[in-house]
């Protein structure tokens, strides 16, 4: 809308009355506690790197952190989409992965194995979830954080299919690592095979690998058959 000043210049009015440099003002000041926001979260998630997995990396000389394991799992999605059974969203998929383990900067880190500390893990994470996701602006937070309880449910394809990239990276770190973290934990056969009961379905050739590996892993005594 147009108005006609005293001064006979012309001005645009926005909604409510402001002004157009009201309005740019305001909106500067927006992008400005948004960009603030954005600045928190990423400096937040840098603690990330500090979270270490039980993981060995392929060389075997120490753990991986939570960050390396999420941009191997970003780079796999690329790689391993042609082996999925049903469609899938890569950039979305590339996107939960990125995200789906922030949770541990405040939760820590829950071993695959750990059965005492899994009885908490939902707790500690959903808790952590509304904390960090909380930093952001509300729009993405709220993306993320249904990019992370879409994860957590377990049910879409893109979901599926992140559980088997989160899955199938350390399984290949164990195998190049001669099952280092593996025999420190004990792990059994069927321990393994009950952590990864969905992976046939999501992609039939990536569980005969697996299958494969294990084998060859009981026969070398580095995973214990049951």
């Amino acid at each position: 809308m147009l108005q006609l000043k005293t001064d006979g210049k012309m001005e645009i009015i926005r909604k409510g009355g402001r002004t157009l440099k009201q309005y740019t003002l305001e909106r500067k000041k927006e992008e400005q506690e948004r960009l603030e926001q954005q600045i928190r979260f990423i400096v937040e998630i840098d603690k990330v790197k500090n979270v270490f997995r039980q993981t060995y990396l392929t060389d075997g000389k120490r753990k991986e952190n939570d960050a390396e394991h999420s941009w191997h799992l970003a780079v796999m999605a690329v790689l391993l989409k042609e082996h999925m059974e049903e469609e899938v969203d890569v950039a979305k998929v590339m996107t939960m992965v990125l995200i789906h383990d922030l949770v541990e900067i405040d939760a820590g880190d829950t071993y695959a194995y750990d059965d005492k500390g899994a009885q908490t893990k939902r707790e500690r994470e959903v808790k952590a979830a509304d904390r960090i996701f909380g930093l952001l602006p509300e729009d993405q937070g709220s993306y993320f954080r249904m990019l992370w309880d879409e994860f957590e449910a377990y049910e879409t394809a893109d979901a599926k299919f992140a559980h088997l990239l989160d899955n199938f990276q350390p399984f290949l770190l164990n195998d190049v690592s001669e099952g280092k973290s593996w025999i420190e934990h004990g792990v059994h056969r069927s321990q393994v095979c009950r952590r990864n009961e969905h992976i046939p379905e999501t992609s039939e050739i990536v569980w005969e690998k697996m299958l494969e590996v294990m084998e060859k892993h009981i026969e070398k005594g580095t995973l214990i058959r049951d």
